[in-house]
């Protein structure tokens, strides 16, 4: 069992349990205490439950938990492709972090940066960032959209244009070699399209099964991105497509 389906069963019998010891959890689940020990300190890394003495317990947060537990099938290659992209975020760097669920798995890693300022419309990426010191926050003002617990609309937008930043992480639902950047919102690709403008460098994050489709929006040119972050799984062909147009493509490996 690897550790994406050791987290799973951790992360469902702290949530029913509310809290368990971690010999309660290694005889529940069949595993070593010393697994237990060792999967609970990178869970509580990543801001999914609460370290104890002797255990763990669920974090009574609903607005960060509901969103960063849900597990999908990419969620091991999502997790990579964030921990890179984290790499090209210096100390004393200003940036944008859109709502996507897998810039949202940025911050485990840029809390070990220093002096960076996050400017973002993400719910998540406030409650996960919010208590380090070493990061001045910035959320962007608008409605907020419940189900993607996020900030929208027409003032966000405004609240994006008065500011600049160095570099800019966004999520995409598609993005191909012949019609560039699409989503699946007007209101995520307004908010997108708003980073793009006021940022001097864009990365995009998205893992390889969004590479070479398209959804029905139309929102960026491949010339406005400078890096694409994708995960090992992307095909050679649209790999080489992307490239030919002058994507820079970073592999997580």
């Amino acid at each position: 069992m690897n550790f994406q389906e050791r987290k799973k069963k951790i992360l469902t019998a702290v949530e029913e349990s509310g809290s368990l010891s971690v010999f309660e959890l290694s005889e529940k689940l069949a595993m070593s205490p010393a697994t237990i020990r060792r999967d609970l300190h990178d869970i509580a890394e990543e801001g999914l439950l609460l370290r104890t003495h002797g255990g763990a317990m669920k974090i009574e947060n609903p607005v960060l938990t509901s969103f960063a537990a849900k597990a999908g099938a990419n969620e091991a290659n999502k997790e990579r492709i964030a921990q890179v992209a984290a790499e090209y975020v210096t100390d004393g760097d200003i940036i944008f972090l859109d709502c996507g669920s897998t810039v949202f798995k940025m911050c485990r890693y840029l809390k070990k940066r220093s002096g960076i300022k996050v400017i973002t419309n993400s719910l998540p990426i406030m409650a996960e960032l919010i208590d380090v010191p070493s990061i001045s926050l910035n959320l962007i003002g608008g409605e907020i959209d419940k189900q993607r617990k996020a900030v929208h609309g027409h003032k966000a937008i405004e609240h994006i244009g008065s500011y600049h930043a160095h570099k800019a992480f966004i999520g995409i639902d598609g993005i191909s070699a012949h019609n560039g950047l699409t989503a699946h919102s007007e209101h995520e690709s307004s908010i997108t399209s708003a980073f793009i403008r006021n940022a001097s460098q864009i990365f995009v994050l998205c893992d390889s099964s969004k590479v070479g489709k398209d959804s029905h929006i139309k929102f960026g040119n491949l010339s406005q991105i400078n890096t694409l972050f994708t995960d090992q799984d992307l095909d050679p062909g649209r790999k080489k497509g992307l490239i030919e147009k002058g994507l820079n493509v970073v592999i997580a490996e």
